[in-house]
């Protein structure tokens, strides 16, 4: 078979009915362009959401959670051991919050290699000295360093050095609301009362803004020698473990491995979270319905182009049957152009969905929540470019196969005679 011949006889039924041809191009186009630039813009905006919420939990939490007794007097009773019992007002149990040989479970952690990384935490609930008035908030104690490598503290940190935490003596990072409401800025320092009614004195060496403005009313950030400061505990004190893994789907079953192994409770990311995963997953199944849904449109566009295509060109494909081309040959030549014009109106959308990208990704975006956005998010993905591709050649092969076949069948004696 001479496939110069036949690309040759494609190219010319291209060449003669051209408005066509680049209509239904235009149409490819349009669809890969916006295929292409949809699911980049939203993709981009699922990761900057995920981002405030999901980079910056970890994927397993160690920590003691404060439940009842289960052991209540009545049940030791001897009269009442055979009897159902029913009690109402059940206590939390005087339990410790923290983590018990936390030093031997970080040293275990550290030689697990499936633990990309993890960070120790103290939560202390404070008031902050405001004149007469005193804030309800929360100090973390953190190891800054940890926590900056795991989970991108350093980028939240609007004014001042995270690692001023760990080279200033009793200092603390106020989130943005909450450093506000004191008017507190770089180097004041700011009056603290813990639980226990005790006053510390600490120095802010910096402002944290999350994106959550109810979050940044009330957090702050202190090193972990000074959140036991606060609380009066010793140097082995820690109420939580923050584990990052190299997998991040292995989360459930690894939390429940080191809930049994650490005899402690652990949470994993996708319990915690499962509301944002949700939603991330609904946005970006929209965005391939939409996209794909646009492609399957130009389809319809070139299979209609092609069919008028065939019904003005029955003569010459009665010819080209009369001189000795095959129904498979008729076929090749049109779905070649069918192909042709999926691959180069593919193309183009590629490089104008690409261009398009890259100019929303330049559009200022400047809100308070967000101060290290500056611009709008946009993901570059090369799967999203593949995608587009395949999609673009499998809808305009389907779109000419159907009027190829067509065309296949001609009888060139029925053609020629009606002539």
């Amino acid at each position: 078979m001479n496939y110069k011949l036949i690309i040759s006889i494609a190219k010319s039924l291209l060449l003669a009915r051209w408005k066509q041809t680049l209509v239904a191009a235009i149409g490819v186009t349009f669809s890969i362009t916006m295929f292409v630039t949809l699911l980049g813009f939203m993709t981009g905006l699922n990761d900057l959401l995920d981002g405030l919420i999901l980079n910056r939990t970890p994927h397993v939490r160690l920590y003691n959670e404060i439940k009842p007794n289960k052991n209540q007097p009545v049940n030791a009773a001897a009269e009442f051991k055979s009897s159902y019992n029913f009690i109402q007002s059940v206590k939390a149990s005087s339990s410790r919050q923290e983590i018990y040989n936390s030093g031997a479970i970080m040293q275990a952690l550290q030689k697990d290699k499936r633990v990309a990384g993890f960070a120790p935490k103290i939560t202390a609930q404070v008031f902050f000295n405001e004149g007469s008035i005193d804030i309800t908030g929360v100090v973390n104690g953190i190891d800054v360093q940890a926590e900056s490598k795991l989970f991108s503290f350093n980028d939240y940190v609007i004014d001042g050095a995270s690692i001023d935490l760990k080279n200033v003596s009793n200092s603390i990072i106020l989130g943005k609301g909450l450093a506000d409401k004191l008017l507190a800025n770089i180097g004041d320092v700011i009056q603290v009362t813990t639980a226990s009614s005790e006053r510390f004195s600490l120095k802010v060496v910096g402002i944290y803004q999350s994106g959550i403005g109810d979050f940044d009313k009330v957090q702050s950030y202190a090193s972990v020698s000074t959140a036991q400061k606060l609380l009066g505990k010793p140097s082995t004190y820690i109420t939580d473990i923050q584990i990052k893994l190299k997998d991040i789907t292995q989360a459930p079953p690894i939390a429940k491995e080191y809930a049994e192994l650490f005899l402690s409770d652990a949470e994993d990311i996708q319990t915690a979270n499962a509301q944002f995963e949700t939603g991330s997953s609904v946005r970006t199944t929209i965005s391939y319905a939409v996209g794909i849904t646009l492609l399957i449109v130009a389809g319809f566009g070139i299979y209609n182009i092609l069919n008028m295509m065939i019904y003005e060109k029955m003569d010459s494909i009665a010819i080209l049957k009369a001189t000795g081309f095959s129904g498979k040959s008729v076929n090749r030549i049109f779905i070649f152009i069918a192909l042709s014009i999926g691959f180069f109106g593919g193309l183009a959308g590629l490089l104008f969905g690409f261009l398009l990208s890259s100019a929303i990704d330049r559009v200022p975006f400047n809100t308070a929540a967000l101060p290290t956005i500056t611009t709008y998010p946009v993901n570059y993905s090369p799967v999203y470019y593949f995608i587009a591709t395949a999609f673009s050649l499998i809808t305009t092969y389907f779109a000419g196969y159907f009027p190829a076949r067509k065309a296949s069948k001609v009888d060139p004696v029925i053609i020629i005679r009606g002539k």
